[in-house]
């Protein structure tokens, strides 16, 4: 047993060899009669994860990854294409590998529909997949706000076409003028990204766009992680940062935000709106937590409210952050268990995630945060382990060398 809790934790973090993993499943390996097929549907760090280590941990179970996009645009680092240290094709990805190294199948289509009675997906494109289990890993979708309209008024929070239009408003931004951002009321889409943006944007300004003001209207009663290093780095900018201020409207043309606190006019303005669970979730029945996110159990990311379905990712509601590198383990915990499952066991009874990220808080300086979930057998739930949260003191030129570290060994073991 402890050798199998040592290979599980080794699984989790992408470590294991492909020789252990094939001895972790030999069920499936070796008993199996017909090839049970897994879809998923998402092609993000979840999802791609997810379909890599399904093939990576098993030869005998079929994969097709469904995915609308043939390009994937990553959110971790897509600050810096915002002051000009990193271009979108430095941060993009294809499935080419998934398909050629793994024997995954990439299906580029919009999902329509889940037939969960039949164990069928329907695809835009007219054609149905049948599948054993399915997992789900759609990110986020936008909540809607009076008079937003995203194409004058970009979120880019979503890497691609928006990232590259708020980079174009900042570079047309004249010297002297006010760049206001709204940040949701948590939970959202990589907690510190915001107060990141805020920094990275502002000290762009100072030297580009002399006279600048930057104002972050901020949902939450305070900043919601790495407090004292933004709090600084805000300081140091003269970032003007308001706490509770309730996003109510937007006037797309004018770029005025209207907030509890009154207006805020712009000449460039970023709302990042509040989020839910992708739409598939909310339209499959599946979003039974507070109606925004996908209740599941962690052992395996099997929905409550569905059989033999998964929600992994941003989707998912146990109260594990939204970001990256978190989704990144928990579809390694996932993949563990559908291939349990398959093979007539049960998932793995102790799982551990880690969530990690570095932020860039100038064009030369970064800070670091990490965090252990473990699960609570007590509660059903993942806890953060206390002795294993940790923060960087002050952002420095060494965290900034470091991050490109981090974020190459993820985007190699989601993509490569």
């Amino acid at each position: 047993m402890a050798n199998l809790n040592r290979r599980q934790f080794l699984q989790s973090l992408g470590l294991a060899s492909a020789a252990t993993a094939a001895l972790a499943f030999p069920g499936i390996i070796r008993a199996a009669t017909t090839r049970p097929h897994v879809v998923v549907i998402g092609g993000g760090f979840a999802g791609a994860t997810a379909a890599k280590y399904l093939r990576y941990w098993s030869g005998a179970v079929d994969v097709t990854l469904v995915e609308p996009n043939t390009t994937y645009y990553s959110p971790i680092l897509s600050n810096l294409v915002l002051n000009n240290q990193r271009n979108l094709s430095q941060i993009s990805f294809n499935y080419n590998t998934l398909a050629s190294k793994y024997g995954i199948k990439v299906v580029n289509d919009w999902v329509d529909g889940i037939n969960a009675p039949n164990q069928t997906i329907n695809l835009r494109g007219g054609s149905t997949l049948a599948y054993d289990r399915l997992i789900i890993a759609p990110g986020i979708q936008f909540m809607d706000v009076p008079g937003l309209d995203s194409s004058k008024v970009p979120h880019a929070w979503q890497a691609g076409a928006q990232t590259t239009l708020l980079q174009q408003q900042l570079a047309a931004m004249p010297a002297g003028g006010t760049f206001v951002m709204s940040i949701p009321a948590a939970p959202y889409r990589c907690p510190p990204g915001p107060y990141e943006r805020a920094c990275v944007v502002a000290d762009w300004l100072r030297t580009n766009k002399p006279g600048s003001n930057v104002i972050v209207l901020d949902a939450n009663p305070a900043i919601t992680v790495e407090a004292t290093t933004f709090g600084n780095a805000f300081a140091t900018y003269g970032v003007e940062y308001i706490p509770n201020a309730v996003l109510q409207g937007v006037d797309s043309d004018q770029k005025i935000a209207h907030t509890s606190f009154g207006d805020y006019k712009a000449d460039v303005l970023n709302v990042i709106p509040p989020h839910s669970a992708g739409s598939i979730v909310l339209q499959s029945g599946l979003a039974n937590v507070g109606a925004r996110w996908a209740g599941v159990n962690p052992l395996s990311y099997e929905s409550t409210a569905v059989p033999n379905i998964h929600i992994i990712g941003d989707s998912q509601g146990t109260g594990q952050p939204k970001a990256g590198h978190i989704a990144n383990a928990e579809a390694k915990v996932c993949a563990d268990a559908v291939l349990r499952l398959l093979s007539g066991g049960q998932p793995f009874a102790a799982p551990v995630t880690n969530s990690a990220c570095y932020s860039p808080i100038s064009s030369t300086t970064a800070s670091w945060l990490t965090a252990v979930y473990a699960y609570e057998q007590a509660s059903g739930t993942m806890k953060l382990v206390p002795e294993s949260f940790g923060a960087s003191d002050v952002p420095t030129t060494k965290n900034y060398s470091r991050m490109f570290d981090w974020t190459t060994n993820l985007f190699n073991d989601t993509f490569a």
